[in-house]
């Protein structure tokens, strides 16, 4: 039988209709959006399409699963906001590891207002690129940020630290660059490109890179094999932004679907609050570079994200 919700008087069913297509919004790795959603026999399927794995890039499909996290999160967001209480089972059969999870509905609950906000940002949200107009300086966001984080089972920790902010600055850059002499990653990551005017759904499209130099350059873009994203130059009255690691105790495929999900809450948490994040996953794409990041950024935890986060000079999350 089909449960009315509170909120808007829709159905169970409409609600987790609502929900898979709200998780479309969710952010990816490289815009993939490499999950498979379905609605079936009263609950939402999350599974990984490998289909838009990137197998150079990310051969264990740790950001694929991250991102299906970061889908998760959407779901369950979603059907709060529309009255649904969501119960979650994590990797429910470990003979289809393809499968991650599914959501089932545990009664009706009365949306809060932290769950109205983050569905509102939920279409808002957008993935930065450039610099920003300021850090965030608001004590009470950032802590809340951290509870965002550790709510879902994962830590964020902010640098402060000038010289820390520095080194991992020069870690995206060298893996960056790298990364842009390697043919087969280019050649993937160019897949994912799409021309001007080109308004697909998937993929990164060519007008949203940020036109700067690569000189004297922080945090610089990727560049998906174009040679036409650039690092960022320091503009007089722009920011960095306040640069953070997402980071998990484990390294296990349930660890990646947390981080995604932490992810995804930090990031509505921040957007609701008029603020946007920016990715660097270079450095963690290469083992090397991302075993040194956890045991000289993170304290022998594992770094699932590198993001600057701050407000955009249009104010827009």
């Amino acid at each position: 039988m089909a449960m009315d919700t509170r909120d808007t008087g829709t159905t169970r069913d409409e609600a987790f209709s609502a929900a898979a297509r709200a998780a479309e919004h969710a952010p990816s790795v490289c815009n993939t959006r490499p999950w498979a959603i379905s609605v079936e026999a009263g609950r939402i399927v999350l599974g990984a399409d490998p289909e838009r794995g990137l197998d150079v890039a990310d051969p264990l499909s740790r950001e694929l699963v991250l991102s299906c996290g970061a889908a998760l999160y959407t779901i369950r967001v979603a059907l709060r906001a529309h009255g649904v209480a969501p119960a979650l089972t994590v990797l429910p059969d470990p003979d289809l590891p393809g499968r991650l999870a599914e959501v089932t509905a545990e009664g009706r609950l009365e949306p809060d207002g932290a769950a109205q906000a983050q569905w509102a940002a939920v279409t808002r949200r957008r993935t930065h690129r450039g610099l920003f107009a300021s850090d965030v300086d608001d004590v009470r966001l950032v802590r809340a940020l951290l509870r965002a984080a550790a709510d879902e089972g994962a830590e964020l920790r902010p640098l402060t630290d000038e010289p820390l902010i520095r080194s991992l600055a020069g870690l995206v850059s060298a893996a960056e660059h790298l990364q842009r002499h390697d043919r087969e990653r280019s050649l993937e990551l160019a897949r994912w490109v799409r021309p001007p005017g080109d308004r697909a759904p998937e993929g990164v499209h060519a007008e949203d890179f940020p036109d700067t130099s690569d000189a004297d350059s922080l945090f610089p873009g990727r560049d998906y094999g174009q040679g036409r994203v650039r690092g960022m130059l320091a503009v007089r009255g722009m920011a960095t932004g306040t640069v953070a690691l997402l980071t998990t105790a484990t390294d296990t495929r349930a660890a990646w679907l947390a981080a995604g999900q932490a992810l995804q809450r930090v990031l509505l948490t921040a957007a609701a609050a008029g603020v946007a994040a920016a990715f660097h996953t270079q450095p963690l794409e290469e083992p090397p570079l991302r075993a040194f990041l956890a045991e000289r950024f993170c304290e022998g935890a594992h770094p699932q994200m590198v993001m600057r986060l701050g407000r955009t000079a249009a104010g827009a999350a």
